[in-house]
């Protein structure tokens, strides 16, 4: 468990300080970029949010609440709490054309910064539980490397980043996106920043 818990923010550190980021799309409080290495993708979507780093954290790593912005997730409940950093959550997702809808199980991990400047961080890797098995309803995803960063601006704003190692689970959600033929990682990122603040 506790190795679990250092990979999961050990990943999403790894993946965050990575070279190689190219920008996408800039909007007014929000920048895309990718990160393209052999047939892996991973997206990170920059926000600007008018809300103390603190408060961004304490919101964002309650998956619970993830609904309230995120078109995408239609239920989330915690299956287990692990303890006061990390819970083990299920969420299903609205289906897309063609696709049943899926479903994940993860474990989110939150960190407070070890020292001034470092960010806050909330970890997100798909974890296997025995007791939740895949059912015929949903098709089982699996999130490899995700979670958030949030870097503190000033005592009233903060940089949120999201990372995301793109899997082929999460690929119909974003294929359409990156070909510029739908708004919804945008749309998704802007009603983030209106939800924080």
């Amino acid at each position: 468990q506790a190795y679990l818990s250092y990979s999961n923010i050990a990943a999403l550190t790894h993946l965050a300080a990575k070279p190689g980021w190219e920008i996408t799309k800039t909007l007014d409080n929000v920048r895309i970029w990718t990160l393209e290495e052999g047939a892996a993708l991973s997206l990170k979507v920059e926000m600007q949010a008018k809300v103390p780093a603190r408060a961004a954290f304490s919101l964002l790593c309650d998956f619970e609440l993830r609904q309230r912005w995120d078109t995408h997730v239609r239920t989330c409940k915690v299956l287990q709490v692990v303890s006061e950093e990390e819970k083990i959550y299920h969420i299903t997702s609205a289906p897309t054309t063609g696709h049943k809808p899926r479903d994940f199980v993860i474990l989110v991990t939150q960190r407070q910064p070890c020292k001034p400047g470092d960010p806050y961080m909330v970890a997100v890797r798909s974890v296997t539980l025995s007791w939740v098995p895949p059912c015929s309803e949903f098709c089982r995803s699996e999130i490899l490397c995700a979670g958030f960063q949030i870097h503190s601006n000033s005592s009233s704003s903060c940089t949120v980043c999201y990372f995301n190692q793109v899997t082929s689970g999460v690929m119909p959600y974003l294929a359409a996106n990156l070909t510029g033929s739908s708004k919804s990682i945008e749309d998704t990122a802007l009603e983030c920043i209106k939800f924080l603040e």
